[in-house]
């Protein structure tokens, strides 16, 4: 399933050329996008004319461009002199690395030394691939091609090029005067096309993606880009041991993919993957691929547009545009109120990979309609809620999993320190509205006790862990978006008592070093029986010193407390639960923001003594 939608989505992208570009978004069979360094500019008698960079800076640093060449393949482990020997050339067609191309290949770099060594055989595969395969051309750019590989030796390096940092990079070559690369001419085009197809000697075999009879692919093209994985990029299907086959079959014969199919489902994965296309976001340590199918393009881009800010929010000018649909998603507000232009019917894939040594693993994948991911991101909201809201914007996924690092103040949480398992899970539950991990609960409950740090974000996704159990029907009792008197759940009551009891020392000792909360939040929200009897003891005192400066506001806080004890048993609870904990904190951050009024205005300074 996966292979056939990316081989479909490679089919709608290789439909028409953009239209600020005038190019294919993705390339044809048998080429391929590598990052190309330089350009090595030739005369038609096959002299060096000049060496031109293929860069862009990017920051302050300089960066290979991405070019279109004849695709490349997987080498298999280094090209010794006996592989030459054996007839076997290992070379990219008319591109490659400097020790394939020039003959020569950077060893060792220090400061401002570098050295560099000669790399004989695998220039002489490069030189024979070619000579063998142009000696027939009449095209001039491939003819000066011809000539310029008779006469370099890499001895000539330091003479006619003498730039260390062209050692080890890709290089792409041009005749001088030509507007196009030399793999860009008709000829050039033509004669790798036949190249492909006299060198294809796999086997024919029935594709499992399309059914129908085809050259098998052996390897599957490299997929780069996923987050952390290994630079040469990874695979989602090989075979590279016994273990893994069966029936006698190697390789990719164990699960037949056509040529052409790998190369379409590879081609748009590495497309989805550039960052530059906007369609992958990192989420701990899953990269997620999205992308959109529908009759029309534009209203396809425009649905993949609104997912990215929605799971990933940016200030640029399109995310201002996009703002007030986003609010009123957050808010539950069906899509064909908010964005009438985008039909609920429209196709929406999403993937999630994440390195595994040489492999990629599935961590995620989602098939399903635009409308029905937009009711799910709507409920993820819903469950999160809390009066009053806790944000100004809703929170991208990113900012959520923050909440899962230990708080520590004035330093910025580094995104490495979110555990990498719940990042998967917690996509997951958004996108599929299914449970909240529950381990999610309980490291919210643990850092809150550890660090104490209770974050409105936080609470919010203890609410949503909780109401979205509740919604489930997998425990009874729902979980209020706001203050509830009435509430007589013993782990929410204490949650406030524990709040009460907090306003009542933070109001007779002004400047206090360290609050309850710093000190027994932790032992209160998980041994109550331990704590409560202590600290209500505690804020007798407190309340004489309240009584004798503001005497109606410490009146009003001795309602509060008889109000809630009132609804308590008769004993404190010895044990709560991770729920309860999660109760606990809802209960506290209640309490908590109910003394202060809408505009923020501190409530003891509104309280007089004339009551």
């Amino acid at each position: 399933m996966i292979l056939a939608e990316l081989n479909r989505y490679y089919d709608r992208l290789a439909g028409g050329p953009d239209p600020d570009t005038g190019k294919l978004n993705v390339p044809v069979y048998g080429f391929s996008d590598e990052k190309v360094s330089y350009v090595l500019v030739i005369s038609k008698d096959g002299d060096i004319v000049d060496l031109v960079p293929n860069t862009e800076t990017i920051g302050n640093r300089s960066h290979p461009k991405a070019m279109r060449v004849p695709a490349p393949f997987k080498r298999p482990g280094k090209y010794t002199e006996k592989s030459f020997n054996d007839g076997k050339d290992n070379a990219f067609f008319l591109w490659d690395k400097t020790s394939y191309c020039l003959g020569v290949d950077l060893i060792k770099e220090r400061g401002s030394e570098v050295t560099w060594v000669e790399t004989p055989v695998t220039f002489k595969s490069f030189k024979r691939f070619h000579l063998d395969n142009l000696k027939n051309t009449q095209d001039e750019g491939l003819k000066a091609f011809s000539l310029f590989l008779e006469k370099w030796q890499p001895t000539f390096f330091d003479k006619e090029i003498g730039r260390p940092d062209v050692l080890g990079a890709n290089i792409a070559f041009q005749l001088d005067g030509d507007r196009c690369y030399l793999h860009e001419r008709d000829a050039a085009i033509k004669l790798w096309a036949n190249m492909l197809q006299d060198s294809n000697q796999s086997e024919e075999g029935s594709c499992l993606v399309t059914g129908k009879k085809a050259k098998i692919a052996r390897l599957h093209p490299s997929i780069k880009g996923v987050y952390g994985g290994q630079s040469a990029g990874g695979s989602i299907v090989s075979f590279n041991a016994e273990s893994y086959e069966s029936y006698g079959k190697t390789q990719g014969d164990n699960a037949p993919v056509s040529e052409v199919v790998a190369f379409k489902y590879t081609t748009a994965l590495n497309y989805l993957l550039n960052r530059d296309n906007h369609h992958c976001l990192t989420v701990g340590d899953a990269s997620t691929v999205f992308w959109a199918i529908a009759d029309d393009s534009k209203q396809a881009q425009k649905a993949e547009q609104l997912f990215m800010q929605v799971v990933n929010p940016t200030d640029d000018g399109q995310a201002a545009q996009l703002k007030p649909i986003i609010d009123q998603l957050s808010k539950g507000r069906p899509l064909q109120e908010i964005a009438p232009d985008i039909d609920p019917g429209t196709r929406f894939y999403l993937l999630g990979l994440a390195p595994n040594a040489s492999r990629l693993s599935i961590r995620y994948w989602l098939d399903t309609s635009f409308g029905q991911l937009q009711q799910r991101i709507a409920e993820h909201f819903t469950d999160m809620s809390l009066e009053p809201l806790p944000w100004e914007q809703p929170p991208s996924v990113w900012r959520l999993l923050i909440q899962l690092v230990p708080y520590r103040a004035e330093q910025k949480a580094k995104s490495e320190d979110i555990p990498s398992h719940l990042a998967g899970e917690l996509m997951r539950s958004i996108l599929t509205g299914d449970r909240y991990p529950y381990s999610l609960l309980a490291q919210l409950v643990t850092r809150i006790r550890n660090d104490g740090h209770i974050s409105p974000l936080r609470v919010a996704m203890i609410k949503a862990v909780l109401q979205r159990d509740y919604r489930k029907k997998l425990i009874k009792e729902e979980i209020p978006m706001s203050l509830d008197e009435n509430n007589d759940n013993k782990a929410y009551l204490l949650g406030r008592l524990f709040a009460v009891l907090e306003r009542i020392q933070s109001s007779a000792i002004e400047g206090a070093n360290a609050n309850i909360t710093d000190r027994y939040y932790g032992t209160a929200s998980a041994v109550p029986y331990s704590v409560f009897p202590r600290l209500l003891a505690g804020s007798k005192n407190h309340l004489a010193k309240i009584r004798k400066k503001k005497p109606g506001y410490a009146i009003n806080l001795e309602k509060d407390i008889t109000a809630i004890i009132g609804k308590l048993p008769a004993e404190y609870p010895k044990h709560f639960s991770i729920e309860e904990q999660g109760r606990f904190s809802i209960g506290y951050y209640h309490q908590r923001e109910k003394n202060f009024a809408p505009t923020g205005v501190d409530a003891d300074q509104l309280n007089t003594e004339t009551e």
